[in-house]
């Protein structure tokens, strides 16, 4: 089963796990995982490996916003044999469990990603890594936190619409061309996942969101990320990127209601 079909069931049964996890505040539960790689990644083997690293708090402040970091020793891997190409990150206890996949390039060195997502009741951050021939490859990380994917939520729609797309960047000078530097970018986006109720209504409010997040550098692609729900709102990335010489870094996103979103910016040494 392709991951699109299985999104579209996992959103199918979301309200019904939402309700359940809500009440099932409890230390990360291991024995999910078996269930959501087999309805992911079917039967295909994959191999837990110390080349990819996620860093976290033991326990959140906020369920709503759990900050991540996702790197990959390159070197490491390299000496396995292995070049990831993509990575899938979950979160195995929320109800719609796949919260981005990131699409790697070379121009990225040593990747190294720090962002911002969700979490409904205590669970296990997974990253899984993909190379060019499919083959797959498991981090993990236990996270205690919880009520960021579902409430009851009062806001502004008016205010809510403006302020959707907006995009601040930075992309730091490099010593030298050449060499890493970084950028960090968030988009204004209140994420709504479609587990959320209206406070006056009390019905379920629909799924708003950004769903993909484009990179590049003169022209050339540096990370394409598919966001979905269980990203934090106001996504936020910081990673970073080789520059070869002077140029523009540039985002292009997509949000699931069709608008397109941009910002660039000059890269100078």
């Amino acid at each position: 089963m392709k991951v699109s079909n299985q999104l579209n069931v996992f959103w199918l049964l979301a309200a019904m796990l939402l309700t359940i996890s809500v009440s099932a505040y409890a230390e990360a539960d291991p024995k999910l995982w078996p269930v959501m790689k087999e309805a992911f990644f079917e039967k295909r083997p994959m191999q837990e490996v110390d080349f990819m690293k996620i860093e976290a708090p033991k326990r959140a402040e906020s369920g709503a916003q759990v900050p991540v970091s996702y790197s990959i020793d390159t070197a490491a891997a390299k000496a396995a044999g292995v070049k990831l190409v993509k990575l899938y990150s979950f979160v195995d206890a929320n109800p719609i469990p796949l919260t981005a996949t990131y699409h790697l390039t070379d121009a990225l060195g040593d990747f190294n990603l720090s962002t911002r997502i969700r979490f409904e009741t205590d669970a296990f951050v997974r990253l899984v890594g993909e190379d060019a021939n499919g083959k797959l490859y498991l981090a993990s990380r236990p996270i205690r936190a919880a009520g960021g994917c579902g409430g009851i939520v009062s806001n502004d729609e008016a205010a809510v619409r403006a302020a959707a797309g907006k995009i601040r960047m930075k992309v730091d000078a490099p010593e030298k061309f050449g060499t890493a530097t970084s950028a960090k970018v968030n988009i204004k986006h209140i994420m709504r996942t479609g587990l959320q109720r209206d406070l006056v209504s009390q019905g379920f409010l629909p799924a708003f969101y950004i769903n993909k997040a484009s990179f590049s550098y003169n022209g050339k692609p540096l990370m394409t990320v598919d966001v979905n729900v269980g990203t934090a709102e106001d996504p936020y990335f910081k990673f970073n990127f080789v520059p070869e010489k002077p140029g523009t870094f540039e985002l292009v996103a997509t949000d699931n209601e069709g608008k397109t979103f941009k910002q660039a910016v000059e890269v100078k040494g």
